[in-house]
């Protein structure tokens, strides 16, 4: 099918903002389509458009659909897609039932699904069991049987492709048949507080916490990050490329939404197909990492592609210090880069810099909300007070994009949050001397991988459940434009360490870009000792790392 360009229905949309259309902040969590805007286009995907039309009605349908297979008011619903409209489309039936979304990755393997469907009790799971060639069905039905007791259905998405009527022993609903039924026609009272979304972030547990938002924090994030990227101006159009499991790729969708303009979605993303999309649609906005944009210049000098027409980039520097190369080379082509700053607990998209700033401000991570009631401050973390511009503490962060709390765990919930509300990000920042902030590192370990935030303990709590592993550390290391996982075990007494079986466990049962790189074997871990006992010098085993990297 031809790919249809946006600029060839500019003539058909208005240009001004409009209200949020497709999430509101009280009762009804979908609203008219505001006037004129019915068959201006939402999403471009694989060469054909949806208007916010056809995509409201597809909700409907589909939120009946959902009430068919019994889901009700506080129900789990997990969806485990790729950038398919049937992710937002799900997303915005389930919350038409107040059914609460689990947002799974599609890298997480049998332990990580195990962990989000044991611990939500979803439902049904939404999955599309042909993507990228990956068995998806397989994955599923590693899962133990008691991790998905609570789930009655699989909801299989597919595109052309055979779908079985069970999957790992659940009964399979094509998702297509969700959107041919009757429209969703009850009202279902839904308050700001009502549960919306589950994400999965870091922490200083061994397993990663569930974020919840709710409609009012998401929806009154995505009113601020409209306007304060600019994505009201006239003819602004948004690449999708960051997946929509994550805060990151989710809030910019919702933003998109939120002010009626269109995005391009891409299912996965590829440096040489994201710039042959922002030359044909003439994308103007788009948020990546640093790796994604640097993949994105080199694929459009090999293919030729115009870069031209991208107003606005915000990028994160999850590759170690590229910043500054990146802002610098977007100077050079006219590419106007500029730090973010997020947290799932904030939600991605939190600050920004100005794109008046200069090379090196724009370099660095932080800048303002977006938000007017969006509040920060540095505390030092040893003797609590608050710190002036300049000098180095935790930051704190508050404002209307604030999480609801960690599902399920009011321990952790309580030592996120400060007596007034702010949230502990364990991040290390300062205040700027011209105001916004800036952020330097993370206070603790947690490890940026493939563009995720990954707690190291999580990978060593799954190493260690392994037959002869006494112990395990995992360290990030600078490999190219990203940072890789790179573990050290001690064995039991007696027992061989075979690396290679090792990191087929890894590979078969967690997310890629988790899998070390390399382990290896050590007598002991290096430690300090002190008054308060002996730490494991983590500084010390990423120079190990990093030495035997080179050697090899």
């Amino acid at each position: 099918m031809e790919q249809v360009a946006y600029g060839a229905l500019l003539s058909h949309a208005t240009e001004r903002a409009c209200e949020m259309t497709m999430i509101a902040p009280a009762a009804d969590i979908l609203t008219a389509l505001p006037s004129g805007r019915a068959n201006d286009p939402a999403i471009f995907y694989r060469g054909s458009a949806i208007g916010y039309a056809e995509l409201e009605a597809k909700i409907v349908r589909a939120a009946a659909g959902l009430a068919r297979l019994g889901l009700v008011r506080g129900d789990r619903l997990a969806v485990w897609l790729p950038n398919v409209p049937a992710w937002l489309v799900l997303l915005f039936a389930a919350a038409r039932l107040g059914v609460l979304v689990v947002a799974i990755n599609t890298r997480f393997r049998s332990h990580e699904v195990a962990d989000m469907l044991g611990r939500s009790g979803a439902k049904a799971l939404a999955l599309w069991p042909a993507f990228k060639g990956i068995d998806f069905a397989g994955i599923l039905a590693e899962v133990p049987a008691d991790a998905r007791s609570a789930l009655l259905t699989v909801i299989a998405y597919d595109e052309g492709e055979p779908v079985a009527e069970r999957i790992a022993g659940c009964p399979t609903v094509r998702y297509g048949a969700l959107e041919g039924g009757r429209p969703f026609d009850e009202a279902t009272a839904l308050e700001r507080t009502t549960p919306s979304i589950l994400f999965t972030t870091s922490g200083t547990t061994r397993a990663p916490k569930f974020v919840l938002h709710t409609h009012g924090s998401i929806v009154a994030h995505a009113r601020d990050v409209g306007p304060g990227f600019g994505f009201t101006a006239p003819g602004a159009v948004l690449l999708q490329a960051l997946p929509l499991c994550g805060v990151f790729g989710f809030c910019q969708a919702m933003a998109a939404l939120s002010v009626g303009r269109p995005m391009i979605m891409l299912p996965i993303f590829d440096g040489a197909e994201a710039a042959r999309l922002i030359a044909h649609h003439e994308v103007t906005h788009l948020n990546g990492t640093d790796e994604m944009f640097f993949r994105i210049m080199d694929a459009a000098d090999l293919h030729n592609f115009s870069l031209a027409s991208l107003r606005l980039c915000g990028y994160a520097a999850f590759a170690n210090a590229q910043g500054s190369a990146l802002v610098a080379e977007g100077d050079r082509r006219g590419i106007p880069y500029v730090g973010l700053y997020g947290m799932s607990e904030v939600q991605a998209l939190f600050a920004r810099q100005p794109e008046t700033a200069s090379t090196e401000q724009r370099a660095l991570a932080g800048g303002m909300p977006v938000s007017p009631h969006g509040a920060y401050r540095v505390r030092d973390p040893e003797s609590g007070k608050l710190l002036p511009p300049g000098e180095a503490g935790e930051l704190e962060l508050n404002g209307p994009s604030r999480f609801a709390g960690y599902w399920g765990d009011e321990e952790a919930t309580g030592k996120a949050l400060t007596a007034d509300g702010f949230m502990r990000t364990g991040d290390l920042a300062h205040i700027g001397r011209d105001g916004g902030f800036v952020y330097l590192a993370r206070m603790g370990d947690s490890l940026r991988l493939g563009g995720f935030l990954v707690n190291p303990a999580e990978i060593e709590a799954f190493i260690e459940e392994q037959p002869g592993i006494a112990g395990c550390q995992v360290v990030g290391v600078a490999r190219g434009h990203g940072a890789e996982a790179v573990g050290f075990v001690t064995l039991e007494n007696g027992v061989g360490f075979d690396e290679q079986s090792l990191c087929a466990r890894c590979a078969g049962s967690m997310a890629k870009y988790k899998v070390p790189v390399r382990i290896f074997p050590l007598d002991a871990f290096p430690v300090t000792v002190s008054a308060n006992g002996a730490k494991i010098q983590r500084a010390k085993l990423r120079e190990m790392a990093e030495a035997r990297l080179r050697m090899n």
